[in-house]
């Protein structure tokens, strides 16, 4: 017989397949010679209390061998010689997704990509690093599997009710990514792990028929009335289709210009903007896991995460993108300006932690903006901030940045403590630069998180700015059956780009979700 069983386990216990057994016989009020097999199906931890324990599901074999484990693979029928082409704007999880499932339908994409393919775009990293310089459609945001495939490849969402997380987990594990994504509670790939894995999804595009096309940059559209027939690129190329899955990410500002002066139906939305918080990961380690002073995190733990959250004056105050043992880096898309954002490789061992420490903008707070810049407005918003970041970083890629004790205190730090941001910061009144209704409650929330995470702003805090791009300031509209824009017959928004997803689990399974409404 084969059962399933959740399991509360010592964290010695953990990784032990006998003290499954024997915790799975015990529960099953059997002899553990009886358990014949066992199999890890979840993995998550309890850190709430001083022992830390690992909470396990378990598919469990009594009296019979287990079932042979299926390895996930991805395969689609051999495209009709008469197949419907779909044209994809976009090569990040949206649209990779879009373009594997379409192969699915039987529809065959074209995958449009301003970037570079993986490989090449690595080398595209180094300029804004080590001299500053952004090259500006191959960087941190731009490029095969977008923003993610550098940036962390984080997989855990609240998204389930959109569509099937699993089964996004399961086609990253047949491309590549460690099978232990689809057990981990809090799943991770790791920015040197996850470009192989967009590579090999790219291969399996191209060998079910699709293609995919680097350094393509989409300039125009091509319409007729009401009706999208397709795309026009920098170099003047048509390419037409069926329908235009547009799947762009947030920092494709240019589409968002596109779209608004072709005045094509576009909504403002809220989104948040703030700073990356950086912390010592051991700080974090000893609060999270309540370790004693100088007590190193056992050797079964990873890196401890966190994630801080309130309400004030309406306004959400928040951690976004927390990244265990990462880096900060450099997400800028153009030379005059500087955006922060966080990532880290599989092994999570960096001796930092450091999170996105942001606060909800609505629409309407960014009104002052909207008399030039009309529904483009919360784009607007964001790029002053990051020019600002940029005048007083001083140059290059440098970052704004200051002691949090100092923004509490709003003075200028002396100096700073040590960062995992290559290119460095500068000591800066972020206090002075930010929007007041931003920095006040973030000083307000700084001090609650605080009394949560204690230490939280002690003196090895660190804050540099800005951290804008966590969603797009603006909505595509699409209608909820057909998911096709409500004006403009062909055109279906998707992904973090059209305000319809917060991550690459999110995006993925929206181009999925978006795929099924054009094959209908």
């Amino acid at each position: 017989m084969i059962h399933t069983l959740d399991l509360i386990l010592p964290l010695e216990a953990s990784e032990d397949e006998a003290a499954w057994k024997a915790a799975a016989a015990k529960q099953l009020g059997l002899p553990p010679t009886r358990v014949s097999g066992v199999r890890l199906l979840k993995h998550s931890l309890d850190a709430r209390q001083r022992a830390v324990k690992v909470q396990v599901r378990l598919e469990v074999a009594v009296d019979e061998p287990l079932p042979e484990e299926v390895t996930p693979t991805w395969t689609a029928p051999r495209l009709p010689a008469n197949a419907k082409t779909i044209v994809i704007v976009g090569c990040g999880p949206a649209g990779m997704f879009a373009a594997l499932r379409c192969l699915e339908l039987g529809l065959r994409p074209i995958v449009l990509e301003r970037g570079k393919d993986a490989s090449a775009r690595r080398f595209d990293l180094a300029p804004i690093l080590r001299q500053g310089t952004v090259i500006e459609d191959s960087n941190y945001c731009f490029g095969e599997g977008g923003a993610g495939t550098f940036s962390d490849g984080k997989l855990y969402t609240r998204a389930t009710k959109r569509g099937p997380v699993a089964r996004v987990y399961e086609i990253l594990v047949a491309h590549g990514a460690p099978q232990r994504i689809l057990t981990d509670a809090h799943p991770h790939i790791g920015s040197n792990l996850l470009p192989n894995v967009v590579k090999a999804m790219r291969a399996s595009i191209l060998e079910g028929g699709g293609e995919v096309r680097f350094q393509t940059k989409v300039s125009d559209f091509l319409m007729e009335g009401n009706k999208l027939r397709g795309v026009v690129t920098a170099t003047g190329e048509e390419i037409t289709g069926e329908a235009v899955i547009l799947a762009t990410g947030h920092s494709a500002r240019d589409i968002y210009r596109l779209l608004a002066a072709k005045h094509i139906l576009l909504e403002r939305k809220p989104f948040a903007v703030g700073v990356r918080i950086e912390h010592p990961q051991p700080f974090i380690d000893a609060q999270q896991y309540h370790l004693k002073k100088d007590e190193e995190r056992p050797e079964l733990l990873p890196a401890a995460r966190y994630a801080v959250a309130t309400k004030i004056d309406d306004r959400g105050v928040h951690s976004f993108c927390m990244c265990p043992g990462g880096f900060i880096v450099p997400a800028s898309t153009e030379n005059d300006e500087v955006v922060v954002n966080g990532m880290s490789l599989a092994r999570r061992d960096s001796p930092f932690a450091n999170s996105g420490l942001v606060v909800t903008v609505e629409p309407e707070d960014t009104d002052s903006f909207a008399k030039e810049h009309g529904i483009l407005s919360g784009i607007a918003y964001q790029k002053a901030l990051e020019v600002a970041a940029k005048q007083a970083g001083g140059g290059g890629q440098v970052a704004p940045a200051q002691r949090v004790a100092d923004f509490l205190a709003g003075k200028i730090s002396a100096d700073l403590p040590k960062t995992s941001y290559f290119p460095g910061g500068k000591p800066a009144p972020l206090h002075e630069i930010m929007p007041k209704g931003v920095v006040q409650r973030m000083q307000t929330g700084l001090k609650l998180f605080d009394r949560k995470i204690r230490g939280y702003a002690g003196k090895e805090a660190l804050l540099l700015g800005f951290e804008t791009r966590t969603s797009s300031p603006v909505r595509i509209p699409r209608r909820d059956d057909s998911l096709e824009h409500p004006e403009l017959q062909g055109l279906y928004p998707c992904g973090e780009g059209a305000g319809y997803a917060g991550g690459i689990v999110s995006a993925a399974m929206d181009g999925m979700r978006v795929a099924e409404a054009v094959a209908g």
